[in-house]
């Protein structure tokens, strides 16, 4: 009978009994979370490291573009006096942070081949870089102008974004696009061309392609500080665009917590990320 059973319950899809029966094998090694696109640092005007930092905060100076220029003088006239102006602001590295505990049983019961605290560790350092990305779109969004496009972004849309830039004599050479806009980039036929698109391995990195001269690179929106921001790009001088502050790198310190039996590791960093001059900066918007 119960055999009978068995088979009936089999015949009837009932899903767990027919799952007693079925042999189960647990795949041997995590599988790891998919990686995102990050905006890469090479991108930044200046990176600012903790050698270079004395005190909690770092101070820059700007010459404010366009103050002198040349008058014509008369004989024996007072010739005009001239001089270069400046402006300044302060940075300030914030402190980032998170901790992950794991319980000894954890350690020694896992499933998965290799480190699980070392994997914890890896995935933090992946929440730091994505944590950057973030910080660098919320700067860039201090653009002085911005270009109000359509449900697609279109060539048009590029080239006053571009002029943009030129007006107040910066180049035009990287642009960030967010996933809508970069889906929507590929379908023009300027970025198609053969001379003009990025290859295959250069897309897995999120290089685009370089067109009228600007390298285009789309960045993750699941990294982004919202998701409307899949609809926008940034077309910037990369050497007046934005700065990275950074008074501590990644790091982290290992601790126990006997009384719980934990083992546990603090990560930090202390980072800011600040535009340099906003008119270096254009923003395209789509709907």
């Amino acid at each position: 009978m119960g055999y009978k059973y068995i088979q009936e319950g089999l015949s009837t899809a009932d899903a767990t009994e027919g799952q007693l029966l079925i042999a189960r094998t647990i795949h041997g090694q995590l599988i790891p979370e998919v990686d995102k696109q990050l905006i890469p640092r090479e991108l930044a005007a200046m990176y600012i490291g903790p050698a270079q930092i004395e005190g909690s905060s770092y101070d820059v100076d700007l010459e404010t573009p366009n103050t002198m220029s040349v008058n014509l003088v008369g004989e024996g006239a007072e010739i005009p006096h001239q001089g270069p102006l400046f402006e300044t602001f302060n940075v300030k590295p914030l402190k980032y942070g998170l901790r992950i505990e794991i319980t000894s049983e954890m350690l020694e019961d896992n499933k998965w081949k290799g480190g699980l605290l070392t994997r914890a560790v890896t995935l933090a350092a992946k929440r730091f870089a994505e944590n950057e990305t973030s910080l660098i779109l919320e700067q860039l969004d201090n653009a002085n102008s911005t270009v109000t496009g359509g449900a697609a972004i279109t060539l048009a849309n590029l080239v006053r974004a571009k002029q943009h830039l030129e007006d107040e004599d910066y180049e035009a050479t990287d642009c960030l696009c967010g996933v809508e806009v970069a889906n929507d980039l590929i379908q023009i036929d300027t970025f198609t061309e053969a001379d003009k698109f990025g290859s295959r391995e250069t897309l897995t990195r999120g290089f685009l392609g370089t067109v009228f001269g600007i390298r285009f690179y789309r960045f993750s929106t699941n990294a982004a500080p919202s998701t409307t921001y899949s609809k926008y790009a940034y077309v910037f001088d990369r050497k007046h665009a934005y700065m990275i502050v950074e008074k501590r790198p990644i790091t982290q310190k290992a601790y126990t917590i006997e009384t719980h039996d934990l083992q546990g590791v603090a990560l930090t960093q202390r980072i800011a990320v600040r535009y340099l001059r906003a008119k270096a900066i254009a923003k395209i918007t789509t709907s």
